[in-house]
């Protein structure tokens, strides 16, 4: 989704990005519809993705680069921290324990950071109609905004090492849903091994982007026969692997 920070799809397998700063925090379900409603708000995911990838922010900035007024910046970020999706902190480039205790800022300016967790969406099953259709509205926009900005940032890639740093990979495996809720957890996992505090993080590192997306294939005669073998095909040099069924 996310388009939004460290929220992932249903608890189960679903949409997933990086569980939380700190590994080992218990998933947190976002059962309640109000928050459900606050985050699918498309200017606010706008407002969420730009704090994922450019670090904190003043509703100003927002504005500015989101092409919308201050008032309006600064009302969907008062909403998403009464929800628990972005919190005041220090001024940018003076991190916390820096002199700048957490909402201080620069003089009036309030700068935001969107708050990492390992926060998840209920399983469809247990969905009400309602939550239905707020989830496919927020994962609608969560995964055309996806698209959108890896087509741009690959279409504005320098020349240089970190142009070839857009791997994908598309595959089929056969899994009972136990086993792919597991590939799941397996998945959230491994990002959490990556995840680091600042202070540890070595130079030249930038902000990854990672999304997850899996679903069963329509059910018919291919799907009851086993299928072992994959072709996997290179493509270029830049990691990008396509695992095809024959």
């Amino acid at each position: 989704m996310a388009q939004t920070p460290d929220v992932a799809g249903p608890t189960g397998p679903g949409r997933a990005s990086p569980a939380s700063e700190e590994t080992g925090r218990a998933p947190v379900e976002l059962s309640d519809l109000a928050t459900l409603k606050a985050l699918a708000q498309p200017r606010r995911q706008r407002m969420l993705q730009h704090l994922t990838v450019h670090g904190p922010a003043t509703s100003a900035t927002l504005a500015r680069a989101l092409g919308l007024n201050t008032g309006a910046t600064s009302y969907h970020l008062r909403e998403l921290a009464r929800y628990g999706f972005v919190e005041e902190t220090g001024a940018q480039g003076q991190g916390q324990g820096q002199g700048q205790g957490r909402g201080q800022g620069r003089g009036r300016e309030r700068w935001w950071r969107a708050v990492p967790g390992d926060r998840r969406f209920p399983p469809r099953s247990r969905q009400s109609p309602e939550m239905r259709l707020v989830m496919d509205e927020l994962n609608h926009h969560a995964y055309a905004a996806d698209l959108e900005l890896f087509e741009q940032l690959q279409l504005d890639a320098a020349d240089e090492p970190w142009a070839d740093a857009f791997p994908y990979s598309r595959g089929t495996i056969r899994l009972t849903l136990p086993e792919l809720r597991a590939f799941f957890e397996e998945y959230i996992g491994l990002l959490n091994r990556y995840k680091r505090p600042a202070a540890d993080t070595p130079a030249g590192a930038r902000t990854v982007l990672t999304r997850f997306l899996a679903f069963p294939a329509q059910t018919g005669a291919a799907d009851s026969q086993a299928v072992d073998d994959h072709d996997v095909a290179d493509q270029d040099e830049d990691n990008r692997r396509e695992a095809e069924t024959p």
